[in-house]
C-alpha cells in the first residue's frame, strides 16, 4: 500500500469528508486484504492481489472520481455477493458494478466492507473453470 502522505498529495484538492471517505475504504482494504497492491491511476485508486494478475483479473476495487462521480468500483461486481442490492452496473459494461460514495455519514460501511471482503475472495479463474466444467 502506499503511504498516506502520497494519497493525500495526490488528492490534495478533494473536501475533507471526500477525503475521510478514502482514507476509511483504505483501512477497511487494507485489514481485508493486506497483501494488496495499491495503485494510483488517472482516474483514482486501484487495489488488486499482483500475485494472482492485474487490476481486473485479481481486482479488489477501485475508488475512482467518475465524471464527477465519487464511486467505489468492482470490476467483477456482477459475480460477487450484493446482499443489500448496494451495487449499480455501470453503462456498457457487463460485470463491472459501483456503489456511489456520498459523505461519510450516509455510507452503510459494513455492507461495504462486506463487498470488499467478497471481491477480495473472488477469484474469476476459479469461477469459470467451475462453470465450464458443470
Amino acid at each position: 500500500m502506499l503511504s498516506t502522505h502520497e494519497i493525500e498529495n495526490h488528492y490534495r484538492e478533494l473536501p475533507s469528508d471526500q477525503m475521510d471517505v478514502i482514507l476509511e475504504l483504505r483501512n477497511i482494504i487494507s485489514s481485508v486484504a493486506p497483501g494488496a497492491t495499491e495503485e494510483i491511476r488517472r482516474q483514482g485508486l486501484v487495489y488488486y492481489h499482483a500475485s494472482r494478475g492485474g487490476p481486473v483479473s485479481a481486482g479488489i476495487c477501485q475508488i475512482l472520481l467518475y465524471r464527477g462521480e465519487f464511486r467505489l468500483a468492482f470490476n467483477l461486481g456482477a459475480f460477487i455477493p450484493d446482499p443489500h442490492g448496494l451495487l449499480q452496473q455501470d453503462e456498457n459494461r457487463l460485470g463491472k458494478r459501483y456503489f456511489p460514495l456520498g459523505n461519510y455519514d450516509s455510507i452503510p460501511w459494513g455492507s461495504i466492507e462486506e463487498l470488499i471482503k467478497a471481491a477480495s475472495a473472488f477469484d474469476p479463474y476459479d469461477y469459470f473453470k467451475g462453470e465450464q466444467t458443470s
